[in-house]
């Protein structure tokens, strides 16, 4: 008699990761030694796969996975968990979670301790002090990858939160299976839903943390768990996450497309000092022309993340509304202006 159903999914999702990453071990190995050879168990040292752990349902179920599908692959396991400090009793709960992973079978474990800052909100203070954490944590274990336990849940609401933003077709993409420095970071459940993780959880009697910021009316991807997402399945039915989360992909695969052109179209809109040509811009779909643009924004000093769709749009109507209108003030203290046919973008 096989595993329970919930068991088998999460198990298949994490064995499809740890066979990408071994077949990108190899293939990194073959190219460095200039020939094909087959990967030898213990020989180089078998690569370390990581899984991020707040001892929620679903990192549990993940962590658990992991646990099971690596040793049979000739991978080693360990674990991460970040105390972010925001409740009491937090490095309590960090290493009861260690206890846990250790259980499992995984080695090294650690719970690091991080401070959250303030800059972009909660939300996002959070996430960015934890992934500094785990790459931290990847680099100084020489790790292969890091498990992340993002749901197709999770996605959904990634896909209606940039909905929301109204920032354009690479907000709607949501979370890639794949990020990260070097491709560092996977997400083996985005096509894992959150009920399965949670029931693999409860058939193999692993205990669960249920944090409960997750249901903290305060935080806006809370709101939209607990009442968004649950007004629209009463509104248009069952199937929306399914729905959202596929159009993740479909996104994904449009602006992954679109990057591309962007990137081979951009040498051909410069002049020979390296300058944009605000005629050649004009001429390229307004998709390709606008990612160039933020590029060269980003390139001038622009920060990403303050640097949004109608910085874009107004650097956009220097090349398509040109009335000899000033220059376009950008995050960063960057400054866009029309010269002579010519777009420049520096620094003010």
């Amino acid at each position: 008699m096989g595993p329970h159903p919930a068991v088998a999914a999460i198990r298949l999702a994490v064995r499809r990761v740890l066979h990408d990453i071994l077949t990108e071990l190899n293939t990194t190995a073959a190219v460095s030694a200039g020939t094909a050879t087959e990967r030898v168990p213990g020989h180089p040292p078998s690569p370390l796969v990581l899984v991020a752990c707040s001892g929620g349902a679903d990192s549990m179920a993940l962590a658990s996975a992991l646990a099971f599908e690596a040793p049979r692959l000739g991978i080693r396991a360990g674990g991460v968990t970040v105390d972010h400090g925001l409740q009491n009793g937090s490095d309590l709960r960090a290493e009861e979670v260690v206890l846990r992973l250790r259980e499992l079978g995984l080695d090294p474990v650690e719970a690091t301790a991080v401070t959250v800052g303030r800059a972009g909100g909660p939300e996002a203070a959070a996430r960015d002090a934890r992934y500094a954490a785990l790459d931290a944590a990847a680099a100084r274990h020489g790790a292969a990858a890091v498990l992340l336990g993002h749901t197709r849940d999770d996605q959904a609401e990634t896909v209606l939160l940039g909905l929301a933003r109204g920032s354009g077709i690479r907000s709607l993409s949501g979370m890639a299976a794949v990020s990260g420095a070097g491709g560092r970071y996977r997400r083996p459940f985005l096509q894992v839903d959150r009920q399965t993780a949670r029931k693999a959880c409860m058939v193999q009697s692993l205990p669960v943390w249920d944090d409960p910021h997750n249901a903290d009316p305060a935080y806006t991807r809370s709101r939209l768990r607990h009442e968004g997402l649950p007004a629209l399945e009463k509104a248009l039915g069952k199937g929306v996450v399914e729905a959202l989360a596929r159009t993740a992909q479909l996104s994904r695969d449009d602006a992954d497309a679109l990057d591309t052109w962007a990137r081979q179209a951009e040498a051909g809109v410069r002049d020979a000092t390296g300058v944009l040509e605000c005629a050649k811009l004009y001429a390229l779909p307004p998709a390709v022309r606008r990612r160039i643009l933020r590029r060269a924004a980003i390139d001038a000093g622009a920060p990403a993340g303050a640097l949004f769709a109608r910085h874009i749009e107004e650097v956009d109507r220097l090349i398509t509304g040109w009335r000899g209108q000033g220059a376009i003030n950008l995050p960063g203290k960057v400054v866009a202006q029309r010269q002579g046919g010519r777009l420049v973008i520096r620094q003010g």
